[in-house]
């Protein structure tokens, strides 16, 4: 088994939060920028503070001042996925990662210096150490991990339906935002030893959604 880390409770429900909020109209209309408490539309952007991996909303005209920054300590979060229609992962490549369950997104911390693995639990989000001699034989493999932008995009890989033999592994460019949208929806909807029905039919809404906006990506060019 890995060496494994789990978040600050209080840290990683700060992140989940913001995902596990009622969408009904009345609350929607209370949220407001985190940064200078304009009000906020539905479709906001949102911004990633580095040191502690929050992620913030915030209005467009504060998103703007962080886009593109270098040295700051928030940056502003993509919006477009892109799908990995050529991706390449053995079985044994990603056992090799020896991370516990079939789904995960992998990011670099610019803070850090490092490749950071995370998955889901019931829990919140959970650190799994990576080896790094297997993910940077998946990275050379990969040309196209060079283009991930450092903390707010992500490698999201689903392999839940291929572990049954149901679909093909997923591999997705993904806004962190979304990375942890997901993680949101497996802690508020788990039920049980296993998750229950429900979970799972939200995580398969959530791929469908993700890959129906998701620009597609075919050896490092979108098609």
């Amino acid at each position: 088994m890995p060496e494994e880390s789990m978040l600050g409770f209080e840290q990683a429900f700060g992140v989940l939060r913001q995902f596990t909020r009622s969408r009904s109209a009345a609350s929607r209309a209370v949220e407001h920028c985190e940064l200078c408490s304009a009000g906020l539309h539905h479709d906001h952007p949102h911004l990633v503070e580095l040191a502690n991996r929050q992620i913030l909303c915030a209005c467009d005209a504060c998103a703007l001042l962080f886009d593109g920054l270098e040295k700051s300590k928030f940056k502003r979060v993509s919006r477009t996925p892109q799908y990995l229609a050529s991706f390449e992962m053995t079985d044994g490549q990603w056992e090799s990662l020896m991370i516990p369950i079939n789904m995960a997104f992998l990011f670099r911390s610019s803070i850090e210096n490092r490749t950071v693995a995370l998955y889901p639990s019931p829990a919140g989000s959970v650190e799994s150490l990576l080896p790094l001699d297997a993910w940077e034989e998946i990275a050379a493999n990969n040309p196209v991990l060079r283009l991930l932008k450092p903390d707010i995009e992500a490698l999201l890989v689903n392999r839940v339906g291929h572990a049954h033999g149901l679909r093909d592994a997923e591999y997705y460019i993904a806004p962190i935002d979304e990375c942890y949208k997901l993680v949101g929806l497996i802690r508020t909807n788990w039920k049980g030893l296993s998750g229950g029905t429900e979970v799972w039919t939200e995580v398969a809404r959530f791929f469908a959604e993700l890959r129906s906006k998701s620009e597609v990506m075919r050896g490092g060019v979108n098609a």
